[in-house]
């Protein structure tokens, strides 16, 4: 049986930790749908791309794609040599190019490349953006993400998401479970931990270097925290009882739990090397899945104190809780938008688990996807597009969607389940 975050079965032991394994199969992604008001731009292959180990322009074109915002014209080789010295604009204008991308890679005598990058506005008929890089062979798939970065926040006005990464579980086996750490597009996997027991409720620190989990190895659930780039991980809640869902407060010194330790799961506060545990919320029901606001004067969480599971939501400082959802009968796994103007979650409609959006500011909802067994989504960086878990074809997948649901991608793997996305914040 599937153990997710929503399902505590106790369980045995069995694990290896570390960073430096690689994961059997990256994720293949299929983009469906078309973004409204997509700008048209041009990205030829990088000077030099014969020489080098990664097509730049290839992953560049893929990230701007991906987030729905452009769509790239087709564009066979290398730049033009007559653009090189003074891009043509009205020949790309002419070719419907709202920008253009201009850039060369060249390998460097200590094995190291060296990365230029130009942004040639049409209109403009001028370079309105340019970086250069030096990059080792490793951190060439990163610069990619954040030349894609670059072009996204110079064209749209909006942060970046590409130079950021995505955890998440993968089972391929009734033992045999990963927790996965990936580029934000599937590629580059690596396992941080290998275990024959679940794994749930993966969450990224603010500083996106530490990753904190659940794991079943102790019989029950309990809380680790995990360095990703050591793979050191220290345990900080194996209390009496069930220990689950844990997140971090936005300054990363606080993180917010759902302990049962005391009869019953409430939601409990504790510094971050798990110390200093005061109980949070008091209901006579159950009270779990908690998620600060960005502000961090918030807690949100999942509570069926008043007869269905619904999100509430309560002050850090001190005050009672309030419901949030009212216009569905089931509504778990908050997730609050970068802004905190927004709250994603899962409502039941029909039977159906859906991911749907909650404008807080105007109560306006939204149901984003027509899929029937979605989970634990969560935001972005920048707020504008969502990661969760969903099943195709019996199998668990990732999918993304953009707020106006007009945006989806599936992220499959060859082998296995994948579940519990967590999206990180940007690299910096």
């Amino acid at each position: 049986m599937q153990i997710n975050r929503r399902t505590l079965l106790a369980a045995g032991a069995g694990l290896a930790s570390g960073v430096s394994l690689p994961a059997w199969a990256q994720l293949r992604i299929e983009i469906t749908g078309v973004g409204a008001n997509q700008m048209p731009i041009a990205i030829p292959r990088f000077q030099g791309t014969n020489d080098s180990p990664l097509d730049l322009s290839a992953v560049i074109t893929a990230d701007l794609e991906r987030s729905g915002a452009f769509r790239a014209l087709k564009i066979m080789g290398e730049l033009p040599a007559e653009d090189l010295q003074k891009p043509r604009a009205d020949f790309w204008k002419t070719m419907g190019a709202t920008a253009l991308v201009m850039g060369s890679i060249e390998k460097l005598a200590d094995t190291r490349f060296s990365i230029n990058y130009q942004l040639f506005g049409t209109a403009e008929n001028k370079i309105i953006d340019e970086k250069q890089f030096v990059a080792s062979t490793g951190d060439l798939r990163l610069t990619a993400h954040r030349i894609a970065d670059a072009i996204y926040e110079r064209l749209t006005g909006e942060s970046g998401i590409f130079a950021s990464r995505l955890a998440y579980v993968l089972q391929r086996g009734p033992q045999s479970y990963e927790l996965v750490v990936s580029d934000c597009d599937g590629e580059n996997p690596q396992t941080a931990l290998q275990s024959n027991q679940s794994i749930i409720s993966p969450m990224w620190a603010p500083n996106g270097l530490l990753l904190t989990y659940v794991s079943f190895e102790a019989n029950k659930p309990v809380i680790y925290l995990h360095d990703v780039r050591s793979g050191e991980r220290r345990l900080i809640a194996s209390f009496k009882g069930n220990n689950s869902a844990p997140a971090f407060s936005p300054d990363g010194k606080t993180m917010a739990v759902a302990l049962s330790m005391g009869g019953g799961t409430h939601i409990y506060l504790m510094s971050t090397n798990g110390t200093n545990v005061r109980r949070f919320t008091h209901s006579q029901g159950i009270d779990t899945e908690p998620v600060f606001s960005p502000d961090g004067q918030y807690v949100y969480f999942t509570s069926d104190r008043g007869g269905s599971p619904q999100i509430y939501r309560q002050p850090v400082a001190g005050g009672s809780a309030e419901r949030v959802t009212y216009s569905t009968e089931y509504a778990i796994s908050p997730a609050v938008s970068p802004k905190g103007d927004k709250l994603a979650f899962i409502s039941r409609f029909n039977g159906a688990f859906r991911v749907t959006l909650l404008d807080l500011l105007t109560g306006t909802q939204l149901v984003l996807t027509d899929t029937v067994r979605d989970e634990s989504p969560t935001f972005a960086p920048n707020g504008k597009i969502l990661v969760y878990a969903t099943e195709e074809a019996g199998r668990g997948v990732l999918a993304t969607v953009s707020l106006d649901g007009r945006v989806r991608t599936r992220l499959t793997g060859q082998r296995g389940d994948i579940r519990e996305p967590s999206w990180g914040p940007l690299l910096k």
